[in-house]
């Protein structure tokens, strides 16, 4: 194995707490990005993927590990990296070749020489012709080929690559999938790898050398292996179906081990013995606690409906893969659906499958207000969150809480940017499930009647 260009050793992210303790969003990771090869980095939404990406481009420094480059500690320089993104972060007042040119303008290269060289970055991605065009006159497509463009312009050994197809059409995001493949392929980038997060597992299995699936609660790679599939790669053959279902059951059944049947699987990173894990963790300046309060998916209740009632109409089992194929949905859509159901006792993962369980049936051929009995039922028995809600609802005088006082709890067992996430899914189920109300001019939970039970 060639010598890894960045390799992260035991890296880990935190964030302080207000009792002096921090939550745990990445778990101490190793990896190694080596030359010539696409990876690629699977996981559900909110698994911490782009935290990850984000200290590997070194715009975030770990709690704890070390990032190296080459071999050597970064200490403070920056890579020779760029990153897509999949919102496009062009700048609307800036022409297209205004836009490519921009990161070379911040690297003081003289003018002469950026024009050539976004002219041919530009050229390379098929936008020529459209350097005067501003980003109001461009195509969902057409802007990410200028990011594309403005990635590749600095010359970077790695791109990375965060959700670059997320944001458009079905046709128009497997166009700029084959472009990429075909200018990789035929060496026509300034790049030595490319590091690509995506939550589309048929992407991954199409476009990469190695595919790394990662867990979350913190963040830890569950599955790392390389895929030997030679491009083009057919998407019905049987080894492509294989590597996908296997990659869905390692997502949807996290509690469980699988291994797949004549895999490569990658070498671990050899740690020096105390040198490298001992320091990083003397860091930690408090209690690393990791969340182990209950994480509600986050799916509404009509997906979650839909989704049971197709079950039932399939006679009660179905293989996830094909599944997400004929619903046209992206495992990242169709993944807090599937944990919502198995969640609240209406369906259950078993190897690759999902089925509908008598609750589910039950639930599915309902009727509106039965429905609702039916939900709060499950609900109560199975959402820690919304038996608390619920409980001191019932005990207080007024029947009233402020919302506040969830967002405390929330807030001791997540990060920030999930907490909110966290109290929004928690809402709309237990609103639906008439557990409460909601009066969001005051910030007040309400006690209401239970739904009749029929």
């Amino acid at each position: 194995m060639s010598e890894a260009i960045i390799e992260a050793v035991a890296v880990e992210k935190s964030y302080p707490q207000s009792d002096g303790t921090r939550i745990q969003v990445v778990g101490a990771t190793n990896l190694a990005i080596e030359p010539g090869r696409i990876i690629a980095l699977l996981g559900p939404s909110g698994c911490g993927k782009s935290t990850l990406l984000r200290i590997l481009t070194g715009l975030s420094e770990p709690s704890s590990g070390t990032l190296l480059w080459h071999g050597k500690p970064l200490n403070g320089q920056t890579p020779n990296v760029a990153i897509v993104f999949q919102s496009f972060a062009l700048f609307p007042w800036l022409t297209v070749i205004q836009n490519v040119e921009a990161p070379l303008e911040a690297k003081a290269v003289p003018e002469v020489e950026r024009h050539k060289r976004a002219l041919r970055a530009l050229d390379t991605v098929g936008l020529d012709g459209f350097e005067t065009a501003y980003p109001k006159e461009l195509s969902g497509g057409m802007k990410q080929r200028v990011g594309f463009a403005r990635a590749l312009v600095v010359e970077p050994e790695v791109l990375f690559m965060d959700e670059p197809f997320s944001a458009l059409d079905v046709l128009t995001a497997e166009n700029l999938r084959n472009e990429l493949l075909e200018l990789w392929l035929n060496k026509k980038m300034p790049t030595s790898a490319i590091f690509i997060v995506t939550h589309n597992i048929e992407e991954a299995v199409m476009l990469a050398d190695r595919v790394m699936v990662l867990g979350r609660n913190p963040a830890r790679v569950r599955s790392d292996f390389n895929i030997r599939l030679k491009h083009p790669r057919d998407r019905k053959s049987a080894r492509f179906v294989e590597l996908v279902d296997y990659v869905y059951k390692v997502m949807t059944e996290p509690d469980s081990e699988h291994t797949l049947p004549d895999a490569e699987t990658t070498a671990e990173i050899i740690l020096p013995p105390g040198g490298l894990v001992k320091e990083a963790f003397k860091k930690q300046e408090a209690p690393i606690r990791t969340a182990r309060y209950q994480m509600l998916p986050h799916a509404r209740v009509g997906g979650i409906a839909g989704l049971l009632e197709l079950l039932r109409d399939r006679g009660g089992r179905e293989d996830l893969f094909r599944l997400s194929e004929e619903l046209a949905m992206d495992v990242e859509d169709l993944l807090p659906i599937l944990e919502a159901c198995v969640l609240l006792g209406y369906a259950l993962l078993k190897e690759g499958d999902v089925q509908i369980t008598q609750q589910g049936i039950e639930f599915a051929g309902a009727d509106i207000q039965r429905r609702k009995v039916l939900f709060r039922q499950a609900s109560l028995e199975h959402v820690t969150i919304l038996k608390q809600i619920d409980s001191i609802l019932k005990r207080k005088a007024d029947h009233s809480i402020a919302d506040e006082f969830f967002h405390d709890i929330l807030d001791e067992h997540f990060a920030e940017d999930e907490v909110q996430r966290q109290f929004e899914t928690a809402l709309n189920w237990g609103r639906y499930a008439e557990i409460f109300d909601y009066d969001r001019e005051k910030n007040l939970l309400l006690l209401t009647e239970p739904p009749a039970q029929t």
